[in-house]
């Protein structure tokens, strides 16, 4: 039993004739995503490093949701999760998304207390 992709992205709003010009349609935008990132890492904006959100540079944090949205996109049409049951889709998807913000709320805590210890303790900051 042969399935037939789809030969779509973005919900239907991009769609392709053949999986070749599909496939150079998700490689053109995984490569302005990742063109986007070095330029900012490049440049990196006053307005984006001066600000902070949440304890952590506002570059920072466009760094980690597009990286998500790539690793996201990969899963979704490379790995075809489209295609399955939206069961699947979302214990995939979702179980992912949540560890990593549970990952960076740890991070975030456990910087800032070094960063109390070593500002107020006892020990020299030296780093």
């Amino acid at each position: 039993m042969a399935h037939e992709h789809k030969l779509e992205i973005f919900r239907g709003l991009l769609k392709f004739k053949s999986n070749t010009s599909k496939i150079w349609g998700v490689l053109i935008f995984l490569s302005i995503i990742t063109a986007v990132e070095v330029a900012l890492g490049i440049t990196k904006p006053q307005m984006l490093t001066g600000n902070s959100f949440l304890g952590m540079k506002l570059l920072n944090w466009i760094f980690i949701i597009l990286t998500l949205v790539k690793a996201y996109y990969i899963a979704w049409d490379f790995m075809h999760l489209r295609d399955e049951k939206s069961s699947l889709r979302r214990a995939i998807v979702w179980t992912p998304i949540f560890l990593v913000a549970y990952l960076v709320f740890i991070l975030l805590f456990e910087a800032d207390y070094v960063y109390t210890v070593y500002k107020e303790g006892f020990v020299k900051w030296n780093f």
